[in-house]
C-alpha cells in the first residue's frame, strides 16, 4: 500500500504527495492500516505532558476495544499531577517484550528428545542427542524481534523527541510503518502517514474525529476523560491563546459522554506537591522585567531544583503563573536548568506575536500563543544572557517595522 503525506494549514485540507496512487484522506489511510495491524506500538515524547500521556492512553484503550493487541510505552517519569490517568495500562520499557530465544547449534548433531521442566523455580531443558553430543560453546542466548507491525507517534514532532527510546531502539522505527499525529508546526512528518493537524489545541483534540471514523461508542467515560485531559492541559484549561470554539466544542461533547472534567482541572492545577511550590517559589521571586522591550523572565538554576527536590515536570503550569502576573507584556520567558547545562526556554506571548517564530531562533519550535526549545552545553548565566540579547533584537525589528508577527 502506498501512502500519501497530508499537511493541514488551514481549514482545508492540502495534500502533498509521498507516492500514491490512491487518493485516500489521512484518516482512511490510519483505519486501513490499522484494520490490517494486529500488534501496535504506542509512543509519544519524553518529559510526557498530558497531551501526550492522554492521547497514549485513549488510543490504548481504543485499540482494544478494536481487539488488537497494543502496548503504549512511556520510559520517563510521569508527572504527580497527572497520575490520576489510568497508567496501569503503561509500559515503562522493553523488557520482557520481545521473545527470550535460545539458541543451540546442531549441525553436526542429531537430536532424540526434546523435552523441559520446573525444579526450583528454575526452567530446565533437556535434550538428548542421537548421534553427536552437544557443549556448552554450542548455546547462544538473546532475544527475539519485537512482537509490532506498526507504530503510532502520538504528539511527537521530531526524533529528538524519542529520546533513548528511540536511540536504542533505531532499527525498530525503520523497520515498522509508523503513523505520526500531531497538532505542532514544528513537526518533522516521520510517518508513512501524517495526520498533522495545525489548527488542533492538542494531539488529543485530533483523535476525537478519529476515533469516531472508527465505530460509534468507542468513547467511553475512560477515553473521553484521558482526551479531555490533552485539551485541558495544552489551553492551560481555555486560558491560553490558542484555544479555539472547536477545542470548546470537542470538550463540550467529550464531558458530555461521561470525561471528568473537575477530576482532572483539580488534579493538574489545584494539586501540587510541596517541591513544585518550593520552585515555584524561587522563580517567582526572581521575576525580572524589561519594559522597553515588553518582556519577562525568570530563571531556575539546578541548584535550585535539587534544594526543592523538584522533577523536572514540577515546572509544568509554571510559565502560565508568569504569563498571569504579566498581562500586559509581549513575551514571557522561563530558562530552567533542569540538568547540568540543559537549559530548557519556555515561552508564552500575547496574540499576535509568534511564539514558535521566537523560539525558532533558537532551533525550538511550538505554536503561535506557546513553544519551547533547548539550549545544551550552556551555564544557566551565558544561556540567559544569550537569549535575552536575541529576543530584545527580535522586538526591536518588530517593532522598528511597524509590523505585529
Amino acid at each position: 500500500m502506498k501512502f500519501t503525506i497530508f499537511k493541514l494549514q488551514t481549514s482545508n485540507f492540502r495534500f502533498q504527495p509521498f507516492s500514491s496512487t490512491m487518493e485516500l484522506t489521512p484518516k482512511q489511510q490510519i483505519k486501513q492500516a490499522i484494520d490490517k495491524a494486529q500488534n501496535i506500538l504506542l509512543v509519544t515524547h519524553k518529559n510526557p505532558d498530558g497531551d501526550g500521556l492522554g492521547a497514549s492512553l485513549a488510543f490504548y484503550l481504543m485499540l482494544k476495544k478494536l481487539g488488537k493487541q497494543a502496548t503504549a510505552i512511556c520510559t520517563d517519569t510521569i508527572p504527580e499531577n497527572l497520575k490520576f490517568l489510568p497508567l496501569e495500562n503503561l509500559k515503562k520499557d522493553f523488557e520482557g517484550l520481545a521473545d527470550f530465544v535460545i539458541s543451540i547449534d546442531v549441525k553436526n548433531t542429531t537430536l532424540d528428545k526434546l523435552r523441559y521442566n520446573i525444579k526450583d523455580g528454575k526452567l530446565n531443558i533437556i535434550i538428548t542427542p542421537k548421534t553427536g553430543k552437544l557443549m556448552p560453546e554450542q548455546v547462544n542466548l538473546g532475544k527475539g524481534k519485537l512482537p509490532f507491525d506498526l507504530i503510532i507517534l502520538l504528539d511527537v514532532p521530531n526524533i529528538e523527541q524519542l529520546g533513548e527510546l528511540y536511540d536504542k531502539n533505531t532499527a525498530l522505527f525503520f523497520d515498522l510503518p509508523t503513523i505520526n499525529i500531531d497538532h505542532h508546526a514544528s513537526n518533522e512528518y516521520l510517518g508513512k502517514i501524517n495526520l498533522v493537524d495545525l489548527t488542533a489545541t492538542s494531539t488529543c483534540e485530533i483523535l476525537v474525529s478519529l476515533f469516531e471514523s472508527f465505530g460509534e461508542k468507542l468513547i467511553d467515560e475512560t477515553i473521553a476523560t484521558c482526551l479531555l485531559t490533552g485539551i485541558i492541559t495544552d489551553t492551560g484549561s481555555f486560558q491560553n491563546t490558542n484555544t479555539t470554539p472547536k477545542s470548546l466544542s470537542v470538550a463540550a461533547q467529550l464531558i458530555g459522554l461521561g470525561a471528568e472534567q473537575q477530576k482532572i482541572v483539580r488534579s493538574v492545577f489545584k494539586t501540587k506537591p510541596l517541591s513544585m511550590l518550593k520552585l515555584w517559589g524561587e522563580a517567582l521571586t526572581k521575576i525580572q522585567r524589561d519594559a522597553k522591550h515588553s518582556l519577562v523572565w525568570s530563571t531556575l538554576s539546578y541548584d535550585e531544583f535539587k534544594k526543592a527536590h523538584a522533577t523536572k515536570q514540577d515546572t509544568d503550569g509554571l510559565i502560565n503563573d508568569l504569563l498571569s502576573s504579566a498581562p500586559d507584556t509581549d513575551i514571557v520567558l522561563l530558562l530552567s536548568e533542569k540538568e547540568p547545562k540543559m537549559i530548557h526556554g519556555s515561552i508564552r506571548t500575547r496574540e499576535g506575536i509568534d511564539a514558535a517564530k521566537i523560539a525558532g531562533l533558537f532551533g525550538g519550535g511550538g505554536h503561535p500563543g506557546a513553544a519551547g526549545f533547548m539550549l545544551e552545553g550552556k551555564e544557566l548565566k551565558e544561556a540567559e544572557k544569550f537569549v535575552l540579547t536575541q529576543i530584545r533584537t527580535y522586538q526591536e525589528r518588530r517593532i522598528t517595522n511597524g509590523k505585529i508577527e
